[in-house]
């Protein structure tokens, strides 16, 4: 009897262990359904496609971390900017950095020949949109020419400024035709470079003339040659140098270098960005304004060029006056702009 007994107390234990790990089993089940379906609305959303089930059930895994990783940082609540499930979450942070983060960076001058800003008033916040400086925001795709985005979106600015003229310029004329120094089209480019081709080029065509195809072609001579803007030269930003910048923005669009290679900034959508990255720059942006949040944080207004669904429709907001010299992402470290 005692043995009997036994043996249902053993087998009601297994029965309620098994009872567990079923439960728990179809809990998971449940959650990954749920998982998988927000993942289908997310691909229709976005027009994803992908080749086949192997494909799709891989990008599944990326999308169920990254998910992970901006509800864990957005469930912190100390911080003063969320993140989101945009247009990249099927990328891993390696994957997304390679293909659009292409600044190349150089060794760092603190010597600069001229700085006309050295004595510019400065007044307490500037949006260079308000002043129709700036054209909408574009998107680089999948080719790494961010540094033509950001000299570009710097030379559409001193236009606007010096003519009264807003028009959006070419990247893709640099893409193509600046390839015979450091530039290199979707491998990557310098702001400073790009600079120095335009005003070499005697100027540089209309986005609407040559337009932007995302990939590295042949230069078009003809469209080349029909220029719609031009520029002196160009003058950097003394390096490590908020208060430098400053006087430069409150004046125009600056072309800035930022590391952006964090999954913060991969998935930012709104707020102030504080987030955590290095000064190792590979990305060419555009400072196009300063200000002060609601909540009395500084920032600096910054147009990037991945499109109106990232970030605060395209632009994001950095702290600025940080403890570093550098500037938050080293934005302060290699800043420079056409003059006209």
């Amino acid at each position: 009897m005692e043995f009997t007994n036994q043996c249902k107390c053993i087998c009601l234990a297994l029965f309620l262990m098994l009872g567990a790990w079923s439960s728990e089993a179809t809990s998971r089940s449940l959650q990954d359904a749920s998982m998988y379906g927000r993942y289908e609305q997310w691909m229709t959303r976005y027009g994803r496609v992908y080749s086949d089930i192997n494909e799709k059930e891989e990008r599944f895994k990326i999308f169920k971390e990254n998910v992970a990783f901006i509800e864990s940082s957005n469930n912190a609540g100390n911080k003063l900017y969320k993140l989101s499930v945009n247009q990249f979450a099927d990328l891993t942070n390696e994957e997304f950095t390679a293909s659009r983060n292409r600044f190349k960076g150089h060794e760092c001058s603190t010597k600069t020949t001229t700085f006309k800003y050295e004595n510019a008033t400065v007044p307490a916040t500037m949006d260079w949109r308000k002043k129709g400086a700036v054209t909408p925001i574009k998107d680089q795709g999948q080719c790494g020419c961010c540094w033509a985005f950001s000299a570009v979106a710097a030379m559409e600015g001193i236009t606007q400024l010096t003519t009264g003229k807003l028009i959006s310029l070419s990247e893709q004329e640099l893409v193509d035709c600046d390839v015979n120094g450091e530039d290199q089209g979707c491998e990557g480019g310098l702001m400073d470079n790009a600079f120095q081709f335009i005003n070499q080029n005697h100027g540089l065509s209309t986005e609407a003339n040559y337009p932007y195809t995302g990939v590295d072609g042949t230069c078009n001579a003809k469209k080349e040659a029909s220029h719609a803007a031009s520029i002196t030269g160009h003058e950097d930003v003394p390096a490590n140098s908020e208060s430098a910048l400053l006087k430069a923005v409150a004046n125009q669009p600056i072309s800035v270098a930022i590391d952006a290679s964090g999954s913060d900034f991969q998935f930012y959508s709104s707020g102030v960005f504080t987030g955590t990255c290095g000064t190792e720059l590979d990305h060419g942006v555009t400072a196009v304004g300063y200000g002060v949040s609601n909540g009395g944080t500084k920032y600096w207004l910054v147009k990037n060029s991945w499109g109106e669904q990232w970030g605060e429709q395209g632009y994001i907001r950095m702290q600025r006056d940080v403890d570093a010299q550098e500037g938050l992402c080293g934005i302060a470290m290699e800043a420079s702009y056409p003059t006209a």
